[in-house]
């Protein structure tokens, strides 16, 4: 009657600072910028690794135990000019095979004189080359290089395996001396990719005869693409494990007291 009040409580609303389908209106912008964030990096590295590298496949055994035969490799698409001693380098010349791409080491470049060897090591420029990339147990003397002075604008190259290695060695008796125009150079090798034995070791043996070329962009792009689909993932996943989160708390919410 007169005496008697009821008092109603006003139905809390549940979509306060909450959207349709779980979570917050924030959190699930934050989600659509992160798989936006995501797609950009992802997308823009296999774009960049796409223009920046060329993959080859490496058919013999000449640059063992680096590269292996039936190795595949990223190569960086580099300009001739920019090549430096110690690179692996992918390049074409048809006075070594005709219509295929060689994979082999820079040892020398216009200007130097190199030679095999003095106490079992190369020699380029008189100095002695110690080259940690040849087979365990082999030495560099296993090639006797008589004294070449490599032209201006070419290149003298080696296999690792120099035993089996058809290179510069085996065409000593040409006009060019064995040597190689840098123009014939297409890419400077980074990686091997399978199997994944990763980015080549650089070649300190050379720092004494100049600076090395610095590795290419390969392991930015990495970077890259692992970001963007962890944040692809990330905001994506947001949406149902609010949803989740939410309808577990809505399960285990006590009953207000004297609701009826």
């Amino acid at each position: 009657m007169g005496g008697e009040s009821t008092t109603r409580t006003a139905p809390h609303s549940a979509g306060a600072g909450t959207a349709q389908g779980g979570g917050s209106r924030i959190g699930q912008r934050l989600s659509g910028l992160a798989v936006a964030l995501g797609l950009v990096l992802f997308l823009g590295g296999f774009g960049w690794g796409a223009v920046a590298y060329r993959p080859y496949t490496v058919p013999t055994s000449s640059m063992t135990p680096t590269i292996d035969a039936g190795d595949r490799v990223l190569a960086q698409r580099v300009d001739g000019g920019e090549v430096r001693r110690g690179d692996v380098v992918v390049f074409r010349d048809k006075t070594w095979v005709t219509n295929a791409n060689v994979v082999k080491r820079v040892v020398a470049v216009g200007g130097d004189t190199v030679s095999c060897c003095t106490n079992g090591k190369l020699t380029v420029n008189g100095k002695q080359i110690d080259e940690p990339y040849l087979p365990a147990g082999s030495l560099a003397e296993i090639k006797n290089i008589p004294t070449v002075t490599v032209p201006k604008g070419r290149l003298f190259l080696l296999g690792d395996e120099r035993q089996g290695s058809l290179d510069s060695t085996a065409h000593l008796t040409d006009a060019a001396s064995g040597t190689v125009s840098r123009g014939a150079v297409s890419a400077r090798v980074d990686a091997v990719v399978w199997p994944m034995n990763g980015m080549l070791k650089r070649p300190t043996g050379f720092e004494t005869l100049g600076a090395l070329s610095q590795p290419g962009p390969l392991r930015t792009i990495e970077l890259m693409i692992v970001a963007g689909a962890v944040l692809i993932l990330a905001g994506g996943a947001y949406g149902p494990v609010a949803k989740l989160l939410g309808r577990s708390r809505t399960r285990t919410r006590p009953e207000p007291a004297g609701a009826r």
